[in-house]
């Protein structure tokens, strides 16, 4: 019977989406149900934080709605549905409505935000974004309110400073690293970085712990390590994500950092698999669109019937800060190395070698970006 069941992809993101556009594309006929735990409506997570200096609502970041998916995938989708457990022995998963059976499930459940301590009493004064709801009702929150602190200065938390600053919103960003994007780009990129957006602006309170939170009717008083205290209307929380591996560990299937899966997007069993957010592929756990992308195309292949072993080429990321346009290709796979910083007319080039003088990554900001092509082909393959 299991093997007659439809194939159940557990998510309706990036992730799950398009999974199920890749496998339409190689096979029209195979049962497939989605499901959702929001609206399943269809739109590009990226732009979440582009849409305030474009005054989007969520409504208008919507591409397309479940029912409109469900008719060009062919395929079923249960909406506003919490999947409570997984039966990887009778291969089933169990909902409010009963279990469902499958005959592969694909976990595609992302990723959630990390909660600051003591969050949950100060309601709805300190948000996180990290899906369309989270976008609604920050929105909301907001209203017309002129000052936002962004508690975290990492990829995230500096995107949406920039893009709330473009908003016309007073900005203030808390965190305890002593420079923004901490891990991802040396110190000299990140300075230029940071001193482009203070030049519009945002305000820093690098180096700073939050020790008190407190909320009251007009807005947020944060308290800093150092005695400062720091007033808001409304805080927006990116201190990073956490994958969504609850169901997963419950049902037995390893799980570290992410949910364990192989090259072929595999589980420690054979029917389960996992992509996105929430899988950590050959002990990387990349919460980057490129990586998602290929992995979708190769888990298609494979759930079409012809096993499709999953590589990762050179993936830079963009971030989306305006006001210095910037480009990484982190160094993972150098076991050591260093940045060598260049200034050149226009912007900066860093780039990771190793003691062997091999490009591990780079980091490039202004018209600099422009070399990333090239650069792209010196670097070795993320996963070969």
């Amino acid at each position: 019977m299991a093997d007659t069941a439809p194939l159940i992809i557990l998510g309706t993101g990036l992730a799950g989406y398009n999974l199920a556009r890749e496998l339409r594309k190689l096979d029209t006929q195979r049962e497939m149900i989605l499901i959702s735990r929001d609206d399943g409506c269809s739109y590009s997570k990226p732009m979440l934080s582009t849409g305030f200096a474009k005054d989007k609502t969520a409504e208008a970041l919507v591409m397309k709605v479940a029912a409109s998916m469900a008719d060009q995938l062919g395929a079923q989708i249960l909406t506003h549905t919490h999947v409570t457990a997984i039966d990887p022995t009778q291969r089933r998963v169990e909902h409010a409505g009963g279990w469902l059976a499958y005959s592969d499930l694909v976990l595609a459940c992302g990723a959630s935000p990390r909660q600051l301590p003591g969050v949950d009493r100060l309601q709805d004064k300190i948000l996180s974004i990290n899906d369309l709801q989270d976008y609604a009702r920050f929105r909301e929150a907001l209203g017309a309110q002129q000052r936002v602190v962004i508690i975290g200065a990492g990829l995230i938390g500096c995107e949406f400073a920039n893009d709330l600053l473009a908003a016309g919103l007073d900005i203030h960003v808390v965190a305890p690293d002593t420079q923004i994007m901490s891990g991802l780009i040396p110190a000299p990129v990140a300075t230029a970085v940071q001193q482009a957006l203070e030049a519009q602006g945002v305000t820093f309170h690098l180096g700073r712990s939050v020790v008190g939170m407190q909320a009251y009717s007009k807005g947020l008083q944060l308290t800093l390590d150092n005695g400062d205290q720091l007033q808001a209307d409304q805080g927006l929380s990116a201190i990073g994500l956490q994958p969504n591996t609850e169901l997963a560990t419950a049902a037995g299937l390893a799980c570290k950092r992410g949910i364990g899966v192989d090259r072929y997007l595999r589980t420690s069993d054979p029917h389960v698999y996992a992509l996105g957010d929430c899988a950590e592929v050959h002990g990387l756990n990349l919460m980057y669109v490129m990586p998602l992308m290929a992995a979708a195309r190769a888990l298609a292949k494979t759930l079409a019937g012809e096993p499709s072993r999953l590589s990762y080429g050179p993936m830079p990321v963009i971030i989306k800060t305006p006001a210095c346009p910037l480009v990484v290709s982190p160094p993972l796979t150098a076991t050591s190395g260093a940045w060598q910083v260049e200034s050149l007319e226009g912007g900066l080039r860093a780039l990771f070698r190793d003691s062997e003088g091999q490009l591990h990554g780079y980091a490039l900001t202004g018209h600099t970006i422009s070399e990333k092509l090239q650069l792209n082909r010196q670097l070795p393959d993320w996963l070969e």
